[in-house]
């Protein structure tokens, strides 16, 4: 079984997100037995936190299930574990490149599959939970597409 990490910066809203929608991608593409799929955090301020209640509204709102969360930092061990890992932002990848030496060369944007993204922005601040659950949705389909292939 291959390990696919999402990470972002707080693990509360984009990460934890692009974890429940790849799996219930990984089911309706009856792929779920081939892969395992965790999010992390880059920084350690919201550890311990759930799911953002925006962004559970945002995913619900998708008819995507998901469970209670608990933020993590991703560590060196996640790493060393990892077969893909897939963060949102330039400001994501600028504090892995603090946590973690990309010796594997595992560590890439969520839209490098992509063709009209660039990056997932972060809707604790812009607020667009729902376009960032949508967003998300065509990079994972793009993603599997690619992984599958």
């Amino acid at each position: 079984m291959k390990t696919i990490i999402f990470v972002c910066h707080g693990n509360i809203c984009r990460s934890p997100a692009a974890e429940w929608i790849f799996k219930q991608k990984l089911i309706k593409y009856h792929l779920d037995e081939k892969y395992n799929v965790i999010s992390r955090a880059t920084s350690t301020e919201e550890i311990g936190n759930d799911i953002y209640p925006p962004m559970k509204r945002a995913l619900y709102n998708k008819g995507i299930p998901f469970y209670k969360h608990r933020a993590t930092q991703i560590t060196q061990e996640d790493y060393d574990n990892a077969d893909y890992i897939f963060y949102m932002d330039n400001y994501n990848l600028r504090y892995l490149s603090h946590l973690i030496d990309d010796y594997k060369n595992i560590i890439k944007p969520i839209t490098c599959y992509s063709k009209n993204l660039d990056v997932i922005d972060d809707p604790w601040y812009t607020g667009q939970f729902d376009d960032v659950v949508e967003q998300i949705e065509m990079c994972s389909d793009d993603i599997i597409a690619n992984l599958e292939n």
